[in-house]
């Protein structure tokens, strides 16, 4: 496998642990790593200039792999990878980036904004996408699952299926739940919610996925924080929805596994 091939299937790789708990002080809890090539050309997370976002910004492609609107909707979006299962696309693929700004920008709910991409998801790379308009949390990707309404409870997801059992998305929603039994999440506890998911180690090669790359790749990506040469971590997010309606927003991000500069926000969202 070529270093293209393999790079075509690293874009955008991510790892997400959230906390859905509708009727607590907060309803939505997440903490996640974006994982990329360090030459890729990105902006940190700010509010777009041309759009009602907040969101970090992939200047090749012009999407994002996660954010928020001013309405309060947020989204997420992994690449799917399982090259030994891949269904066929499209030859002109869309960018992934571009369902989460579509998905931001739309007023439906987010069932019916997820049933209605599947019509048309072939037209993207493979993915998994999570979807939250406010009041209920969506889990679609386009290998042939279902779109469905999450119930309550811990999840995680990295490059192929919501909670797939691969050693990071098992250290990843164990994580977050360890997390809370500890700290109130909160803005003033945000700094821990964003280096939650910062474990720097591989894992043994019997317990890793096979998802058709070579073994090395499959080891490099299996750190929950990944720091290897070219390719790595490149920023970490924790996002808190409350009850009351504020949210808090803060990213960490990373140069060449090396803190850099670190954002945080608060919003109330508007209705309009």
């Amino acid at each position: 496998m070529t270093r293209s091939e393999i790079k075509s299937y690293t874009e955008p790789m991510c790892l997400l642990a959230f906390a859905y708990q509708k009727e607590t002080e907060t309803p939505l809890v997440v903490a996640s790593n974006r994982d990329e090539f360090y030459q890729r050309p990105t902006l940190p997370m700010h509010w777009w200039h041309d759009k009602p976002i907040l969101a970090g910004r992939d200047e090749q492609a012009g999407g994002t792999w996660l954010g928020l609107s001013k309405t309060g909707r947020f989204a997420a979006v992994t690449n799917f990878r399982d090259l030994n299962k891949q269904k066929a696309f499209s030859i002109e693929l869309l960018s992934r980036g571009d369902l989460v700004v579509e998905f931001l920008m739309a007023s439906t709910t987010a069932s019916e904004w997820g049933a209605h991409i599947q019509n048309r998801s072939l037209k993207y790379g493979p993915f998994s996408l999570l979807l939250y308009d406010g009041e209920e949390l969506v889990y679609c990707n386009n290998q042939g699952d279902p779109c469905r309404k999450l119930t309550p409870g811990f999840y995680a997801l990295s490059n192929h299926q919501l909670d797939s059992p691969w050693p990071k998305v098992n250290y990843a929603r164990t994580q977050l739940t360890e997390l809370f039994k500890s700290v109130v999440p909160s803005m003033e506890t945000l700094p821990v919610l964003v280096n939650c998911l910062g474990l720097k180690t591989t894992y043994a090669d019997r317990v890793l996925p096979d998802t058709g790359i070579p073994i090395e790749w499959e080891r490099r990506l299996s750190s929950p924080f990944i720091t290897a040469p070219e390719y790595g971590t490149r920023a970490s997010t924790g996002v808190i929805f409350s009850k009351s309606g504020a949210i808090d927003i803060a990213e960490q991000s990373f140069d060449n596994g090396v803190q850099s500069a670190y954002a945080a926000f608060n919003y109330q969202p508007s209705t309009n």
